[in-house]
């Protein structure tokens, strides 16, 4: 199990873990997980961390097909801007390893942004903790668990 699960097994919030031969040579985490688990790409998110104006930490999950939009994300938020997150910190404050990040059970509750597309569908794949797992949730469930909210952050 990973914190990611933990997390939504303590809640009793509805779920399905799946899991996948994850190829290392893969160059896109998202699009592999569609792929493999034979699901439409508008339905797997993936989780980016930005930094806001420079100091706080916040979490954009967007469509694997699509790009997260740094105006919209920082808009969002409250901040003036928004870039992505060095390595370290992402994976220090997480807790998780990049390609492997999940918006749930990470180490440090940063605030997090959904795309407004996840609303529109009954269950969204998110990554699990690792690499090779998703754990599939309602779009409410995951904003409930992650205390986030719904944006327009995502652009093709």
């Amino acid at each position: 199990m990973t914190p990611g699960i933990n997390v939504a097994k303590q809640h009793k919030i509805e779920h399905r873990v799946h899991e996948y031969q994850h190829d290392p040579g893969s160059e896109s985490y998202g699009l592999e997980a569609a792929e493999k688990l034979g699901v439409d790409v508008r339905q797997v998110f993936k989780t980016l961390v930005v930094q806001l104006d420079g100091r706080q930490l916040a979490v954009g999950v967007v469509p694997v097909a699509a790009k997260l939009n740094m105006k919209s994300m920082a808009r969002a938020c409250g901040a003036k801007k928004a870039a992505m997150a060095q390595r370290g910190d992402v994976e220090r404050s997480t807790g998780y390893i990049l390609g492997g990040v999940s918006p749930l059970g990470q180490k440090k509750a940063l605030p997090t942004m959904i795309d407004r597309s996840a609303q529109g569908l009954a269950t969204v794949f998110v990554s699990a903790g690792r690499r090779g797992l998703e754990i599939e949730l309602s779009p409410d469930d995951l904003k409930t668990l992650v205390r986030g909210d719904f944006a327009d952050i995502a652009q093709s």
